[in-house]
């Protein structure tokens, strides 16, 4: 059974989801540097597989509700791999704005220390389009 949600419902939900990823991404990294003593990189792992464990099961329940069950181990593989090249977009899209865009031009002054925010700003909208569409068309489907 396909989701009852109109696309703009199921992307505001998707967003809401992500807002609460964030902060259990953030508590998981605290929980593997303080608590099991990983070091930045392998925390960074760490909370990144929880948050994403917790985005894909509150998508699966909110977002894109009836999608069949018995394919549930599968279809968190293909969500942390979509969300994974999701990440790599946000992360071009800001070298492209804070780096590229910056030396492409003589910016001075506020609008070239304002630079490394737009692109994060960027990289963030356009990471969580991708995410979306390949959670909407790819995943969840």
């Amino acid at each position: 059974m396909p989701s009852s949600l109109r696309p703009d419902e199921q992307f505001v939900r998707f967003a809401a989801v992500g807002v609460g990823g964030l902060f259990v991404d953030m508590g998981a990294l605290w929980v593997a540097l303080r608590l099991f003593g990983l070091n930045l990189y392998a925390g960074r792992v760490f909370s990144y597989l929880v948050a994403a464990t917790f985005t894909w099961a509150c998508n699966r329940t909110l977002t894109f509700a009836g999608v069949p069950a018995d394919r549930a181990l599968r279809q968190w593989a293909r969500f942390i791999l979509f969300n994974a090249i999701g990440g790599i977009v946000n992360f071009a899209v800001y070298v492209l704005v804070a780096v590229k865009l910056r030396d492409a031009y003589a910016w001075t002054g506020q609008v070239s220390a304002m630079l490394p925010y737009l692109g994060v700003a960027c990289g963030s909208v356009s990471g969580l389009a991708f995410n979306f569409l390949a959670s909407k068309f790819l995943v969840f489907r």
